[in-house]
């Protein structure tokens, strides 16, 4: 299938280059578990973010943006192929041992892909968790020609791992071994983006960037915790794996004695990361010729010491990581684009992960790839007329018991327990009187249920591998 995939390209890579090269760079910055709350553009107040509170002064801050799952693997897949996870290929967090997690087939088209195919270079640096190193689904055989980071999911976990990957080589981090922590995968894998941008400054390029910052284990170098270190009290401590325990650097979370202060460093250090992504591009004459979106894969998480609410992480939101409310899915998204976004706006278009690709399509000249859920927002990023609206907006998600959610305009329809239907539970919403999704109005609303339900219901398609094996239907 690489070889087929190679020869149908082959006819577009000499013009596409030529083509590419009058079409903005892309770079597209994904946090891991940052929720809608913790930057301070959003609301965040126990510590700032200057570098990306400029990305918003400088371009256009969303306010009613979706990660396309609340899980990982299948948010990624959702932005990656521009599907909701009813049709997008990972619906859920499947592992492949030793190392991995189930892979999107090789007949699936990326971004990535889509973007090689019109003379874009194409890198991928940070966490990837859309198949095990080798298979159909690593990242080199979905059209990245340069990756460098985790495959895996559960070692990305781990900020000292044991080795990273570079392509298809395995990199030992030396500095990693036994009991040591010297080498700090979030700033290795910084440099190689860094580089990556400059290497490729004369070229039209496609940066990916799905940073671990700031997921569940709450560890960094001594030097940037400092900065916290008896700030944000009263502290909480969290117990993990430590050398020769069962998980350690293979999944299991490091213990932190005062997570407040880590966790404050960490969104701190990636905010550090994604100014000196911003510099890059100045100092190489490339922020006019580039647009910087920001974005995290779900909401805030509860694990490894994390004190969501102590930071106020989901802002007014309900919800945390694996919840379908509003603070599980709702993300903060930014896009910066010199001469081209307006400066300081703001948006309240509802748009999701699944709009990203045909966004990246309209606005680099490519044809918008059928069969896919998406809507392209470029009208709202260039300020004119004529921008489409969805119908609705649909997740699913396949752990603690089943889970499904639907917003159509205003209103949000969330079933849980899918399948247990001895448990279920039917929650109805009006996002525009109750935000934070307190006042459960599906008893007093049965026919608009009914009606949410049915469009629910054919809003995805049966997976092999990703399945609700018991009845959708709750009533």
């Amino acid at each position: 299938m690489d070889q087929l995939k190679k020869i149908l390209l082959f006819p577009f890579l000499f013009g596409g280059v030529i083509a590419a090269q009058n079409k903005p760079n892309i770079v597209y910055i994904l946090a891991d578990d940052l929720g809608y709350g913790d930057l301070s553009c959003y609301g965040q107040k126990r510590f700032q973010t200057p570098n990306i509170d400029r990305m918003a002064r400088e371009g256009m801050i969303f306010t009613q943006h979706y990660a396309g799952c609340t899980v990982c693997a299948p948010s990624r897949s959702s932005l990656m192929t521009g599907q909701t996870t009813g049709h997008t290929p990972i619906r859920g967090n499947k592992e492949w041992k030793p190392e991995g997690q189930w892979p999107i087939p090789a007949e699936t088209f990326t971004i990535a892909e889509m973007l090689k195919e019109a003379g874009f270079v194409t890198g991928g640096f940070g966490k990837w968790g859309l198949g095990y190193p080798g298979s159909e689904g690593d990242a080199n055989r979905q059209g990245f020609d340069e990756f460098y980071g985790y495959n895996c999911q559960r070692m990305a976990h781990n900020y000292y791992p044991s080795h990273l990957w570079d392509n298809q080589k395995k990199v030992v981090l030396e500095g990693n071994r036994g009991d040591k922590f010297e080498e700090y995968a979030p700033e290795l894998i910084h440099q190689r983006a860094l580089q990556f941008i400059e290497k490729n400054m004369d070229k039209p390029f496609f940066v990916f960037y799905p940073t671990t910052i700031p997921h569940a284990e709450l560890l960094l170098p001594q030097k940037n915790l400092k900065e916290f270190q008896g700030k944000l009290l009263p502290e909480k401590s969290f117990k993990g794996a430590k050398p020769g325990d069962e998980g350690f650097r293979d999944g299991a979370y490091g213990t932190q004695a005062e997570s407040h202060a880590a966790f404050a460093a960490m969104v701190t250090l990636l905010d550090k990361q994604v100014g000196e992504v911003l510099d890059k591009l100045k100092e190489l004459g490339l922020e006019d010729r580039t647009i910087v979106i920001f974005s995290s894969d779900n909401g805030p998480h509860q694990e490894g010491g994390a004190d969501p609410d102590y930071f106020d992480s989901n802002g007014t939101l309900k919800g945390y990581k694996r919840d379908l409310y509003e603070g599980g899915i709702r993300e903060p998204m930014i896009a910066r684009w010199p001469g081209k976004i307006q400066a300081g706006s703001k948006s309240d278009l509802i748009s999701a992960f699944w709009d990203v690709m045909p966004t990246i399509a309209e606005l680099t000249g490519i044809k918008i790839p059928e069969k896919i859920d998406g809507i392209s927002f470029l009208p709202t990023l260039l300020g004119k007329e004529g921008q489409k609206q969805h119908d609705y907006l649909y997740w699913e998600f396949h752990e603690l018991g089943g889970r499904k959610a639907l917003r159509k305009g205003d209103w949000k329809l969330i079933k849980y327990n899918i399948q247990k239907p001895e448990h279920a539970k039917v929650e109805l919403y009006n996002l525009s009187t109750d935000i934070g999704e307190q006042n459960n109005i599906a008893d007093s609303n049965p026919k608009l249920v009914s009606e949410l339900s049915t469009l629910m219901d054919s809003a995805r398609t049966e997976s092999d591998v990703f399945k609700f094996e018991s009845p959708t239907i709750i009533k």
